[in-house]
């Protein structure tokens, strides 16, 4: 089978592709007895970046902002339940993202560094193109749930970290 990747072509076999689909579904097949079951692909997602500083302009001013931290784009699926919360709010406190006092990477997370961290409400990590190129969102919660759902998420993060510490930007409003 023949794959284009950026301007060369990677050839992978068909045991290479076997392979990579059970490395890839594996999380999906150990979580059968989760709420989730097999949706698990289908459940609250954070795209997570560690950052110096990160901003969040909306018209042209700046609404938040931090220092040395993480940002987190979340994105809100349409069949999220307050248990996804719980889980992404742990994992994002908890993700070891820096290097330890020895020197050794990815040891400690942003609770162990006292950093901050900067929420930005994302529908797009939902989206699909249609046949026709088309952007389609059906996949994401809507609008009101969602702003519900994602403030419990920010209000989560609060509890468990220090309330300062946590920023985010302004929900379903255009964000540079």
């Amino acid at each position: 089978m023949l794959k284009r990747h950026g301007c060369s072509y990677i050839f992978l076999s068909r045991v290479t592709i076997v392979k990579l689909l059970l490395v890839l579904l594996l999380p999906c097949l150990l979580s059968l007895n989760n709420s989730r079951n097999i949706n698990c692909a289908l459940a609250m997602r954070l795209v997570v970046q560690r950052v110096k500083s990160a901003s969040v302009t909306v018209e042209g001013s700046v609404v938040s902002s931090i220092g040395p931290g993480a940002m987190a784009l979340v994105g809100l699926h349409q069949h999220d339940t307050q248990e996804d919360l719980e889980y992404c709010c742990k994992r994002l406190l908890a993700c070891k993202l820096w290097e330890n006092d020895s020197g050794a990477g990815w040891r400690h997370g942003v609770k162990q560094r006292g950093l901050e961290v900067l929420c930005v409400s994302q529908f797009t990590l939902y989206g699909t193109l249609s046949k026709k190129h088309q952007p389609d969102y059906k996949l994401s919660m809507k609008n009101e749930p969602a702003q519900k759902m994602y403030n419990d998420f920010l209000d989560m993060l609060k509890f468990n970290y220090e309330a300062d510490k946590i920023k985010d930007g302004v929900f379903g409003a255009m964000m540079d």
